[in-house]
């Protein structure tokens, strides 16, 4: 994905719309490095020291009060402006181990590592919109917590947070706020009402058999066809288990076995991802799935029964449906509603929700694209969007930065002001 921008590709300037996001440009502009250079420096769950530090010496600048090490890395920032809601708002930080292979001059530095879910993207925004927020106090009034998460690819920064006392030490919110940016033209902004991110499961399956030389596989009770065989039959959960009305996802994603191609090994693992809506439906995969692997390592004579063993957990996210009524006519009204739409619900998985299930308050969260327009339209009038338009955790992912840094600029702003008391005029 190309980081040069044309004017042509540029969204419609709506600044001029609220007093605070005059200064959009400027902010803007002095937050490009900041946003390119967390791409070049990007840090896995747990490990974002480099980024913590760098996101509290620009709260602090801003005046906001600040902590860190919540939940082990993250940062919290507080602006309290007299009476009124209180409003959470919220960017992750970590990043993914994967290869980056965009190309970018600002390309990740890390072997291994990249920002290939845009968290960088969602933290600059953040960063962007608490500044307007923190100089355009006379429109405004109330708390504004911004929350900072660790370890959202891993499931466990949201509750890592909770469970160090986040509610507790910062005051409970009237309402979370959060975005991702995606692979939809920059520019625009999409939120679903009720469920609008997927539970997901992560299993790791350890299936054991016998080893023996590869020419005699009599002598073995071979553990690479066991899995195989599994992962054939489990194609059949969401086709055959599954009610057509239903929406399920059953991946494996890695299956690891052998060291030589004449050795039957002992061993094999696979590693799968479940993905549901409901808890009927999430219950009824995770039976099949246990199921299914049992039968199999029975059927081929296994050695002993194979080990389940869960990896992470994500719930399924929430959007209340009256927050999302509220926030979407603001962006509707600051955007225009050809720039918002609704992307229905989306199979991946988001652990911000915990915040609202922990705290009691209402969730919206919502998507901004990241992708050139004229790429887009492209791809989508070839119907090669799905091939062409790289998603959230390729090795090519890489938004735009405009218009996409002001979009998620914008966005945050206009939804924090819906939700806080109006100041004076």
């Amino acid at each position: 994905m190309s980081d040069t921008d044309s004017a042509a590709d540029s969204a419609p300037d709506t600044t001029a719309g609220s007093p605070l996001l005059a200064r959009l440009p400027d902010v803007r502009d002095g937050l490009t490095d900041l946003y390119r250079d967390l791409h070049k420096n990007p840090e896995l769950s747990f490990a974002e020291t480099r980024t913590a530090g760098i996101v509290a010496e620009r709260l602090r600048k801003l005046g906001l009060r600040v902590t860190t090490g919540v939940g082990r890395t993250g940062v919290v920032g507080v602006l309290a402006n007299g009476d009124g809601p209180h409003v959470l708002l919220r960017a992750d930080f970590d990043a993914l181990p994967v290869t980056e292979r965009t190309g970018l001059p600002y390309a990740s530095t890390a072997d291994g590592i990249m920002h290939a879910c845009g968290h960088d993207m969602h933290v600059t925004c953040l960063l962007g919109a608490l500044d307007l927020l923190a100089d355009g106090r006379a429109h405004w009034s109330g708390t504004i917590t911004a929350v900072f998460q660790p370890a959202e690819e891993i499931g466990q920064g949201a509750r890592a947070m909770v469970d160090d006392g986040l509610f507790d030490r910062f005051g409970t919110p009237d309402v979370v706020l959060g975005q991702h940016v995606g692979p939809f033209p920059a520019g625009t902004v999409g939120c679903h009402p009720g469920p609008a991110l997927a539970a997901a499961d992560a299993l790791a399956v350890t299936m054991y058999g016998k080893g023996a030389h590869g020419s005699r596989p009599e002598a073995a009770i071979d553990p690479v066809v066991m899995a195989a065989s599994t992962v054939m039959r489990l194609q059949t959960v969401v086709s055959r288990e599954i009610s057509g009305g239903d929406t399920a996802v059953v991946t494996v994603g890695a299956l690891n076995a052998g060291t030589k191609d004449n050795i039957i090994p002992d061993t094999a693992e696979l590693r799968l991802n479940i993905r549901t809506y409901t808890d009927g439906v999430r219950a009824r995969v995770l039976e099949a799935v246990k199921r299914i692997v049992r039968a199999e390592a029975e059927a081929s004579g296994a050695t002993r029964s194979p080990d389940i063993d869960p990896i992470t957990t994500f719930p399924v996210l929430v959007n209340d449906e009256a927050a999302v009524r509220r926030t979407v006519t603001a962006f509707r009204g600051h955007f225009g509603a050809e720039r918002v739409f609704d992307p229905g619900p989306v199979t991946g998985s988001e652990d911000c929700g915990i915040f609202g299930t922990a705290s009691g308050a209402p969730v919206c969260y919502w998507f901004f694209g990241g992708t050139a327009p004229a790429s887009y339209r492209k791809a989508v009038a070839a119907g090669t969007a799905d091939r062409d338009i790289p998603s959230n955790h390729s090795p090519h992912f890489a938004p735009v930065v405009e218009p996409t840094l002001s979009t998620g600029i914008e966005a945050m702003t206009t939804a924090a002001l819906t939700w806080l008391s109006s100041g004076k005029r």
